[in-house]
Parts: structure tokens; C-alpha cells; sequence
């Protein structure tokens, strides 16, 4: 199964996806992957990082990519695990700020048509904060990466059996 968990900042979404990771591998026993998409820029996203890693025990591995999504999800094709990305808003803005996006894009809707049908395979969550929602931005990048966010969310909506949104620790069942 592929899942879209989206919310705004802070409003719960990385720790239902990592709840429902944990549902799947108390049902299947199967290994869970923690794939970041965040790098390391300063002291504060550090510290983000690292609280991260301490919400989760030792029953999660942990991926890091920052760019090449699609690439890491191929090297699971027909296995039996778990893997919550977390989260696709990073990704974006390090696919636009390497001048990727649309290679990367493509690659990963590409890769995920192919995963969605094998008869098994890995259950994937994906997690991005819901930019649609504010004012239009000021800046083109800003523009560029709303319009990124939002075209990506309803490609990824299309093809998952299973969207959730997020909003002040509640989740809503879109889909």
C-alpha cells in the first residue's frame, strides 16, 4: 500500500506516518525504513535531526537521501518492508535548489508506477507539509516550489490508495 500523510508544520504528520509504520510492522514483522530527505544546514536543523532519531527505537533503519528518492526506493522493489519518507517538501526544495526537479520528479512517479504493479512490495508513507493552503508567494522560487509541491501532491493523490490530512494532531481521511 502507498500512503500520502500532508499537514502543515508541527501539526502531527510525521508522527502519525511513523504510528501507522509501526501498525504495519507489528502486523507483518517486516523491517522499517526511515528514509530522511533532510541534510544537515545548521545547528537548529541538526537538532531537529536528532529529535528525530530519538522518537524512534531501535526497530528503525535510516536512510539518508536528499536527492535521489526514486534511485533509493528501486533498490527495495518486491521486499517485504516499510519505508516512511519523511519528508517530500525537503526533497522538493533540494531538487529545485540542484536544478533536478523535473528529472527527479519524473523519476520518482516513474518508480512508483512500476512498484504499484508488482503483486508485493514495500509499504510506503510519504510525508510533506500542505503548502496550498497560505498566500501566493512574492519570490518565483517560492512560486516555483508551491507550484512543485502542489503538482506533486495531486500526482501522488492520483495513484495512493491512501491520503490522510493532518491538522492540529488529528487526521482526516481524504482518500
Amino acid at each position: 500500500m502507498q500512503q500520502l500523510i500532508l499537514g502543515g508544520a508541527r501539526s502531527g504528520k510525521s508522527r502519525l506516518a511513523q504510528q501507522r509504520a509501526e501498525t504495519w510492522r507489528e502486523q507483518t514483522g517486516g523491517a522499517l525504513y526511515y528514509l530522511a530527505t533532510a541534510g544537515i544546514g545548521d545547528d537548529e536543523m541538526r537538532a531537529r535531526i536528532a529529535q528525530h532519531r530519538a522518537d524512534r527505537d531501535g526497530q528503525w533503519q535510516t536512510l539518508e537521501e536528499p536527492v535521489a528518492l526514486a534511485a533509493t526506493l528501486k533498490q527495495f522493489r518486491g521486499q517485504p518492508v516499510c519505508i516512511l519518507v519523511d519528508c517530500l517538501t525537503l526533497w522538493i526544495s533540494n531538487c529545485l535548489h540542484q536544478g533536478l526537479w523535473l528529472t527527479e520528479r519524473d523519476a520518482l512517479l516513474a518508480e512508483l508506477d512500476i512498484q504499484s504493479e508488482q503483486a508485493a512490495g514495500p509499504e510506503l508513507i510519504f510525508v510533506s507539509n500542505e503548502v496550498g493552503s497560505g498566500i501566493v508567494p512574492l519570490g518565483q522560487l517560492s512560486r516555483d516550489f508551491v507550484d512543485a509541491s502542489g503538482w506533486l501532491h495531486q500526482a501522488l493523490a492520483a495513484r495512493f490508495s491512501s491520503v490522510t490530512l493532518v491538522v492540529a494532531g488529528l487526521p482526516l481521511a481524504l482518500k
